[in-house]
């Protein structure tokens, strides 16, 4: 029992002292016994005569004892130390890297072991293979539930948060995500990635009173027993947007069994308002100036009017100068009039619910509508050089082409229909072209004043209400020499800077399930406890990239990245990745490891702003990096010119893998990265070495528990006794 629990160090430290006292302990017992049994005069003579070859005796005792020494190392390394590595390679193989092999080495005995064991791994490969075929079936209907709410939530229009009762964020959709990442982007335009996030407190978006006091309403509407309590507030963010809340409770049944419900969490409903109040504000405006400019003029109109009818006997001079007041007046107020309906109207278009869509989309449809409608042959063509987005309300634009092909096909013979698309750097051109009879410029005037009631019911709109919400126009082409003829309407193009959240939104509707994790429910989240389990904790792993090896000497950073780690998920979406402008030019052999060149920081925001930036990006998290001692001196030399500080705890990859795997040779990234299986095709760029830190470390976590290593403070205590932990920058 007692030689089982030496280390392998001792162990060959007491196989050296076993043999010494093999080789030496005979000889010199011998040699006390004969000394002990010998007569004074024999003493002598043993002295004189035998003295002088005590030290050829020690020569060739030490000699003997070296080379037993040389061999009992050469035995120890072979057998001993070589089967220590040996069990590492074959925990990675149990456990984080299933595909991993022991590599076949050593003496005979070891080599056939190795081979046993190979082949063990292999047949305990197919039954985990088919064990977890099994599971992923009986975990398919519960996933496929998930992701369809997480579907459902992500394609809402409006900005919807979940949260549990500590407020910290179970579910958010893309409208949600995309709308508080343009409110946290101020005028430095720096990329903190939004403080939304999985396991992110609310009140990282939202003001804390303010939710406070919204939960207190909940409860208090509970206790009363309304069975649908909701809270609203209007809050404002720090660039001064209005943002209006509405909370409803999720709720659950007392543990007690009681009818009465509590609350087990909350749903956030968000929406920007800042551009509706100022359009309120504006169209009070307006008609405050209509109604302070009436009111002067009607003053003026009815002073005038009350003069010429005391006076019917004014003379003519008179007259005419207070008729053309009155004339005068009324221009006024037919002009102001004019002005605050088309206001107004712009104002009332603004309102009207415009999405932002492929023009190519709407033909197509309107293709399909009038084919169906009217039975004639329909040609669309909807290529053009690049993608044409427009602001439309689809329906209403599919119903007056169909209206237009319908007033078409009345008014004569048609053979055939065309739908084309064209644009210039204002509009785009929707062309629906004919062959057949043409008809006056008249006939189509009076169709735009025309109630479309093919398609709407109840008060249909006409073709000029409808091109009026869209801002558009319409012409009519007649080709004299030929059967063809067209009528183009033109749409404002739309932009992505128009409203980048819907277009980014329905380009990541790929990545929706990351969204969620509804695990958090129950799972207390905060500050970091020294003593919390590994795998409860929130992680940013982060790399950087700098101008140098040698931050004391004036190296800078050029791009940090980070990625968090949330109930043992990897969140690639709630990334930080920003360039850094040094305000220094890059040295040769920098750009040659990472590839960042002086022009692709120019412009880009300096640490003094990107900094602060990430650390709101981290807070409340346990920070990971690999061989991040060399990171944090970077970060450390910033924080007092900046204000900030990082005083969470740190862990290092490269020392937890020394931790886990002691007898392994390299703890390089790569190396690491090899022996877990781990796959990644780009390297050395801030985001990606981050992530492939994120990977190793999680692929650690199992390995460090089976050394005992299960809570945050054992895996800080265990780092700093590993020799790499005394190294310093």
């Amino acid at each position: 029992m007692f030689l089982r629990d030496l280390t392998a160090k001792w162990r060959f430290v007491l196989a050296v002292g076993v043999l010494g006292l093999l080789m030496t302990g005979p000889f010199l017992l011998t040699s006390l016994l004969i000394w002990l049994g010998a007569s004074p005069g024999m003493r002598e003579v043993l002295v004189e005569h035998l003295l002088p070859q005590v030290p050829l005796g020690g020569m060739l005792t030490a000699t003997g004892f070296v080379l037993g020494l040389v061999l009992i190392r050469r035995l120890f390394n072979r057998y001993v130390t070589g089967m220590a590595a040996m069990v590492e390679e074959l925990r990675l193989m149990l456990g984080s890297n299933r595909s991993f092999r022991i590599t076949e080495e050593g003496p005979p005995e070891l080599r056939e072991l190795v081979r046993a064991i190979n082949d063990l791994a292999t047949q305990r490969d197919a039954y985990i293979d088919d064990v977890e075929s099994q599971v992923a079936k009986a975990k398919a209907n519960v996933e496929e539930e998930k992701n369809r709410l997480a579907a459902l939530m992500s394609e809402l229009a409006q900005a919807v948060v979940v949260s549990n009762l500590d407020g910290r964020i179970l579910l958010y959709n893309n409208r949600a995500r995309f709308m508080f990442e343009s409110l946290a982007k101020g005028p430095t335009s720096v990329s903190s990635g939004a403080l939304i996030g999985l396991g992110r407190s609310i009140t990282s978006i939202l003001e804390t009173s303010q939710v406070d006091y919204a939960r207190e309403t909940i409860r208090i509407q509970l206790e009363r027993g309304n069975r649908h309590p909701v809270a609203n507030f209007v809050t404002t963010t720090d660039n001064g947007q209005l943002i209006r809340v509405q909370i409803a409770p999720v709720l659950k049944h007392r543990s007690d069994g009681s009818a009465q419900q509590v609350a087990s969490g909350y749903i956030l409903l968000i929406e920007n308002i800042t551009r509706v109040l100022e359009q309120e504000s504006r169209r009070d405006e307006v008609l405050g100036e209509l109604t302070e400019g009436s009111r002067a003029s009607l003053g003026t109109l009815r002073a005038a009017v009350e003069m010429l009818a005391d006076h019917p006997d004014m003379g003519a001079e008179d007259r005419d100068r207070f008729v053309g007041v009155l004339a005068s007046e009324v221009t006024r107020m037919s002009q102001r009039l004019d002005d605050t309906l088309t206001s107004l109207s712009d104002t009332l278009r603004q309102h009207w619910p415009l999405d932002d869509m492929l023009a190519a989309d709407v033909i197509e449809a309107a293709g399909r509508r009038i084919h169906e409608r009217l039975k004639l042959p329909v040609d669309v063509n909807t290529m053009t050089e690049v993608p044409l987005w427009i602001r439309a309300d689809s329906f209403s634009l599919v119903s007056a082409l169909t209206f237009l092909a319908t007033r078409i096909e009345e008014a004569g013979e048609v053979r055939s229909f065309a739908l084309k698309l064209d644009s210039d750097d204002r509009f785009v051109h929707i062309d629906l072209v004919w062959t057949g009879l043409s008809m006056s410029t008249e006939t189509v005037l009076t169709w735009e004043i025309e109630p479309m009631r093919q398609d709407h019911g109840v008060n249909p709109p006409t073709l000029r209400e409808v091109l009026d919400r869209h801002a558009g126009e319409i012409w009519y082409q007649r080709q004299r020499t030929t059967t063809q003829a067209s009528i183009r309407l033109l749409l404002p193009r739309a932009t992505p800077e128009q409203d980048a959240s819907s277009l980014a939104a329905r380009n990541e509707s790929a990545d929706r399930p990351e969204y969620y994790d509804f695990d958090l429910f129950d799972r207390p989240m905060g500050q970091v406890d020294l003593d919390q389990p590994l795998s409860e904790l929130v992680y940013t792993v982060f790399d950087t990239e700098t101008t140098g090896l040698e931050p004391a000497n004036g190296d800078e950073i050029i791009q940090i990245g980070a990625l968090r780690i949330v109930n043992g998920r990897l969140l690639h979406q709630e990334h930080f990745d920003q360039l850094v402008d040094p305000r220094c030019h890059l040295k040769a052999a920098s750009i040659a490891i990472h590839g960042i060149t002086d022009s692709m920081l120019l412009g880009q925001p300096t640490i003094d702003l990107v900094l602060p930036a990430f650390h709101d990006f981290c807070a409340d998290t346990v920070l990971v990096g690999h061989n991040v001692a060399f990171d944090m001196r970077f970060l450390e030399l910033k924080e007092a010119a900046l204000g900030v500080r990082f005083d969470q705890p740190v862990l290092d990859t490269l020392l937890l893998s020394a931790v886990a795997h002691p007898n392994q040779q390299s703890h390089s990234l790569e190396a690491i990265m090899q022996r877990l299986g781990i796959q990644m095709e780009q390297r050395h760029n801030a985001l990606a070495d981050a992530t492939a830190t994120a990977q190793v470390f999680m692929r650690l976590l199992p390995a460090l528990a089976e050394q005992g290593v299960v809570t945050l403070r054992q895996a800080l205590e265990a780092s700093q006794k590993t020799y790499f932990a005394q190294v310093k920058y």
